[in-house]
């Protein structure tokens, strides 16, 4: 998700025709540089790397020269040293907050330590920060600890390729992965690791259970986690029913949200935005999400999809099948989120506002 962003970001700064430099890590494969749609690529080799934080020894200096310095947060230690070439080069500090890090045991310990020091030492230097809403900002570890700099943060919501995400086009061939024809598909889209198990795909297996024989669930995505997940499926009698399709490109999903009569989203915290419920609604397919900060921000509950307690799993069950009962209220709800998708997360749209964003900045 925080890879498309910044990689749309840029893209449309570029399309504006602003210079465009982007730093991440080397990849195994992948040229050390290169021109992509207008922008620059640099790939930093990396000394070591902390889950998925490389730590890029030459980030600090390849920083030099650049009239703004936008970083994508949380990035530990890769924050510190942008925070240290905006110090050293006079270039101002633009920072998008995507959500807090959370862990368990010591590990959450370590990184709650570490927060609130980026907080203090490197976050409250930032120029702007840019949630992807306010809402869940005011609620977020961080937006806490910052406190009195908290006048800094502006709204600058997830986007989507309104053009790639449509309702025109094929929709998948569910017959290939043993979905019959008269199934009803739910559709629940996350990195299936450590490091997204706020997804919380337990939740909608254990609501799956409230649900009728001809309720399908599609699951898209792969981890260190699926291995357990498919066995609660089985222990919860769910198997055949519950479909893992493993990890799907970006460019290959679409059809998923075209053939599905709905998207199920029920996270806890840290999520921030849900970039799957926007891809789903610009797809015309309706969601569900779990009532929480920034997620609730994303659906007009009622209009395009519905607002859950997603921790009862009877209230989740009881949402899924009263979006499945009525296919022309089901239709139209996907018709009003795809509207408001266009109107309000295209990349155009999101790209203008962060290009002001960056001339209030400059001024």
């Amino acid at each position: 998700g925080t890879g498309n962003v910044c990689y749309y970001h840029a893209r449309e700064l570029a399309r504006r025709g602003h210079a465009v430099d982007v730093f991440t890590a080397a990849m195994r494969g992948a040229p050390r540089t290169e021109l992509a749609d207008g922008m620059h690529i640099h790939r930093l080799p990396a000394l070591l790397q902390i889950g998925n934080a490389p730590i890029l020894p030459g980030l600090v200096s390849a920083l030099r020269g650049f009239d703004l310095i936008h970083l994508h947060y949380p990035f530990i230690l890769g924050a510190e040293m942008a925070r240290a070439a905006s110090a050293l080069y006079h270039a101002p500090l633009v920072i998008s907050f995507h959500n807090d890090l959370i862990g368990d045991g010591t590990r959450a310990a370590i990184l709650a330590l570490y927060q609130r020091a980026s907080a203090a030492l490197t976050v409250s230097s930032a120029a702007r920060v840019c949630a992807v809403s306010l809402d869940h900002y005011h609620a977020s570890n961080l937006g806490q600890a910052l406190g009195n700099r908290r006048e800094v943060a502006v709204e600058l919501p997830n986007g989507v390729d309104v053009d790639h995400f449509c309702p025109s086009g094929p929709a998948a061939d569910l017959a290939a992965y043993g979905i019959p024809p008269d199934a009803r598909v739910a559709l629940f889209v996350a990195a299936l690791d450590r490091a997204h198990h706020f997804k919380r795909l337990d939740r909608l297996l254990q609501a799956a259970k409230h649900l009728p024989p001809e309720v399908y669930l599609l699951v898209v995505g792969d981890g260190d986690l699926r291995a357990g997940y498919e066995q609660e499926a089985h222990a919860l009698g769910l198997t055949g029913r519950i479909v893992f399709v493993g990890s799907v490109g970006h460019e290959a999903m679409p059809p998923l949200f075209r053939a599905a009569h709905l998207t199920v989203m029920p996270s806890t915290p840290p999520e921030s935005f849900g970039l799957a419920l926007v891809e789903s609604l610009a797809c015309g397919t309706p969601v569900i999400a779990a009532n929480i900060p920034g997620v609730r921000t994303v659906v007009e509950h009622g209009s395009d999809g519905l607002l859950v307690d997603a921790g009862d799993p009877a209230a989740l069950a009881a949402a899924i099948q009263q979006i499945l009962a009525d296919e022309a209220t089901r239709q139209a709800m996907g018709q009003r989120g795809r509207a408001k998708v266009q109107a309000r997360y295209a990349w155009p749209v999101i790209g203008a506002r962060l290009e002001t964003i960056y001339r209030e900045v400059l001024r």
